[in-house]
């Protein structure tokens, strides 16, 4: 494995050779020293350590600037561990504290990367860059559509507080420390070309007492106002790559169908062919009217159009049936359409207009914002989908209006990342909505709504239960609070 050379010197330095007796203790004396600094804020660490492993999952290909002997890297149990420095003590520590992984030594103005990583790290490490938006710019060497750049920094407000620790001894002195207003940061990731996909702010007590610090740091750390003055921001952000050529993507939209006979000839001749090419995928649940009869009809008399059938089987729920359409699927873009059609096969070139032009990575359908039409959604249905869009908005720090929409787009590559993190939040989502969207926020996936308008149903029943989908998606909601809020 290699990512280059990175400044002067690569990863494996054959000149350096075996450290002699006398060097080794100097590199054991210099990790004891740097971790007898890190122990007077141990609390902290454990917690940044925390944060870092909630958004990066073990097995990942993660490079950290600033790496210092490399223990953050270390704990975050990647495949392929890179840690890059600036000084050459740290790295020499880093090497000897961690062999299974690769330290380097940098200079600012030679950052150069032949590899690219899932994940970027820089912990604290901004603030002491010389010229930050260089460095930001350089990173996008290392960047492809599907690399997160997890950057953490202090609150500015805290300026006056750490000082005094480090005047206490309590904290490492830090030499021409930068101290960047959140504004600042946003401000030089665009400059640099990166995208802030998911911000938070965390750890209100750095200090480890019992049960307070965890009542705080995990609960009313995460109200507002309290949000405003914890120590550290948390900024999740993609390199903003070039738009896909609309011409060569193909699309595959999932239509999940029980007993919706009357609608399908509407989706598929309602449903335009968008990108290079559009196939559907029926994916049945145990039709009774004849459903399953008026595919294959359809399917005859529309040769042109690419339709296909799958059985949902032993499955069940909407949620089931997505999934098991988009194992099948082969197109670059992922779309749902509801069966129902109550919102318009015609809307959809929208969804697939924001994914190719890279505006987002996950566009979700908002039937909130224009007028709906009589009887489409009942009042209480309504009231219930703006407290969960409330809810969602804050649980995730995304703007949601519609959590419930069925109609969705996202590219097959990002879908296949949720998936591999589906075992975080487990699979007990029946309705398949909070699974893509949970799955999208821990994946830092950038969001859009795109507004839609909802007609009534002209067929079939409705098949939601109001009071047990409700509790479903209360229940829900708590694993997200646990997951994504108050872990």
């Amino acid at each position: 494995m290699s990512v280059g050379t990175v400044a002067n010197v690569a990863l494996f330095d054959p000149a350096r050779g075996a450290p002699s007796a006398i060097r080794s203790e100097q590199l054991e004396s210099g990790i004891r020293s740097h971790r007898a600094w890190d122990a007077r804020s141990r609390y902290y660490h454990q917690q940044l350590r925390r944060v870092f492993q909630t958004h990066i999952p073990p097995g990942s290909r993660v490079l950290e600037i600033g790496c210092g002997i490399g223990d953050l890297l270390a704990d975050l149990r990647p495949s392929c561990g890179v840690g890059v420095e600036f000084s050459p003590a740290l790295v020499d520590c880093a090497r000897r504290a961690h062999p299974e992984l690769d330290f380097c030594l940098a200079s600012e103005d030679r950052l150069e990367f032949s590899e690219q990583f899932d994940y970027i790290v820089l912990a604290n490490s901004i603030g002491s860059l010389k010229d930050i938006q260089s460095v930001l710019g350089r990173l996008r060497s290392a960047c492809g559509p599907h690399t997160r750049v997890v950057i953490a920094y202090f609150n500015a407000l805290w300026e006056p507080i750490l000082n005094l620790a480090t005047l206490l001894g309590l904290r490492r002195e830090a030499k021409g420390l930068n101290w960047l207003s959140v504004q600042d940061v946003r401000s030089l990731c665009g400059l640099s070309g990166f995208d802030i996909t998911r911000e938070t702010t965390e750890i209100l007590i750095p200090k480890g007492i019992p049960l307070l610090s965890t009542l705080v740091n995990r609960v009313l750390a995460r109200l507002w106002p309290l949000t405003c003055v914890n120590l550290v921001t948390v900024f999740v952000a993609r390199a903003v790559m070039p738009p896909e050529k609309a011409d060569r993507l193909t699309v595959s939209v999932i239509i999940p169908t029980r007993d919706e006979r009357g609608n399908i000839r509407d989706a598929v001749e309602r449903t335009p062919d968008m990108g290079a090419h559009t196939e559907l995928i029926f994916v049945d649940g145990g039709s009774t009217d004849g459903t399953v009869a008026e595919i294959e009809t359809l399917r005859a008399a529309h040769p042109e159009r690419d339709i296909k059938l799958i059985h949902q089987g032993s499955g069940h729920g909407k949620g089931d049936a997505v999934r098991k359409g988009f194992a099948v699927a082969r197109g670059d873009v992922l779309m749902i359409l509801d069966s129902d059609l109550t919102v318009a096969p015609e809307d959809m070139p929208k969804f697939f207009e924001v994914i190719a032009s890279g505006q987002a990575e996950f566009v979700n359908g908002s039937r909130l914002v224009y007028p709906m039409e009589a009887q489409a959604m009942r009042f209480l249905n309504k009231c219930a989908n703006r407290f969960f869009g409330i809810l969602f908005s804050w649980l995730l720090n995304l703007r949601i209006r519609d959590t419930l929409c069925g109609s969705k787009a996202l590219l097959r590559r990002n879908y296949q990342t949720i998936a591999r993190n589906r075992h975080y939040f487990g699979e007990s989502d029946p309705f398949g909505d909070f699974d893509l969207i949970f799955g999208a926020a821990k994946a830092g996936l950038k969001f859009i709504e795109v507004p839609v308008r909802y007609g009534a149903r002209r067929y079939g029943q409705i098949k939601i239960r109001r009071f047990r989908d409700g509790f479903l998606l209360l229940r829900m909601s708590l694993v997200a609070l646990r997951k994504l809020k108050m872990y």
